[in-house]
């Protein structure tokens, strides 16, 4: 399967500003690429490219003042399986998890683990070890809080997630973190393409997505608390500890997004 995958996004600035764009398909998925989704600017501008400590491949730049846009496309070749599932998969003791998989443990800016930890153990300490576990973390986040873009803010953490019972799919995937981490169970942020293929019409305005990525049975394994169905063309641009470590766009002054655009659909074989 081939899966056209892009974004486009607008903005106005004040005066020259710097900025730092995370846009590109995660190097695992390279291999995949039918050509390179080189970050275009529009007007074009010097861009440097170089890798994060989570390894994403970030550009930096320096943005004019006035319109300015970024711009992705690529073809992402798919074996348009639906999404892997392991019910078997066990979880690790802490002192036998692989040192690099530590930090996943650990609270982080939206995953407010101490104010959580409690709650953790009281709503999923009585769940069998592994897969299950994290599974019912995943069914009671996608239950709990109620999605809509109107409730979007760039501020909430996992906890006042928790009790607003309110969010979009950054919010979701941060308390199934958080719950995680509490429960000893590594887990990090992943953000990227998700498609609408296979699935009935209607369709949701596309976008990009919010997943989580939780260390079970030796290797890392996805889940989706907003969606919690499987997907067909899931496709990685960045992981890390939260949002926090993988905006879209970080930018070192004022500016307003004025055109958003996301585009995930089979191509066809003319594209």
């Amino acid at each position: 399967m081939r899966i056209r995958v892009g974004s486009e996004l607008t903005f106005e600035f004040p005066q020259p500003t710097p900025l730092i764009a995370t846009l590109n398909v995660h190097s695992s998925r390279v291999s995949d690429l039918e050509k390179p989704d080189y970050l275009i600017t529009l007007p074009s501008v010097p861009v440097e490219g170089y890798r994060d400590t989570f390894g994403n491949w970030c550009n930096r730049l320096l943005a004019p003042a006035g319109t300015f846009s970024l711009r992705t496309e690529t073809i992402v070749r798919d074996s348009g399986q639906w999404d892997s599932i392991d019910p078997a998969a066990e979880q690790a003791p802490v002192h036998m998890l692989p040192a690099e998989t530590v930090q996943f443990l650990l609270g982080s800016r939206y995953c407010d683990t101490d104010l959580l930890s409690e709650t953790a153990w009281q709503l999923f300490g009585g769940e069998p070890l592994g897969w299950a576990r994290v599974q019912a973390i995943v069914d009671f986040v996608h239950n709990h809080l109620a999605f809509g873009y109107e409730h979007s803010r760039a501020t909430r953490t996992a906890s006042e997630a928790f009790n607003e019972r309110q969010g979009v799919c950054r919010d979701y995937a941060h308390l199934a973190l958080a719950f995680c981490r509490c429960l000893n169970i590594p887990a990090r942020y992943c953000t990227g393409y998700i498609s609408d293929i296979g699935l009935p019409l209607p369709h949701a305005p596309q976008d990009f997505a919010a997943w989580i990525e939780v260390f079970l049975g030796g290797r890392w394994h996805m889940f989706d608390p907003r969606n919690n169905d499987p997907r067909i063309g899931r496709i990685l641009v960045a992981r890390g500890r939260d949002a926090a470590d993988v905006p879209l766009t970080l930018t070192f002054g004022p500016n307003m997004l004025t055109g958003f655009k996301v585009i995930t659909e089979e191509a066809t074989s003319s594209t």
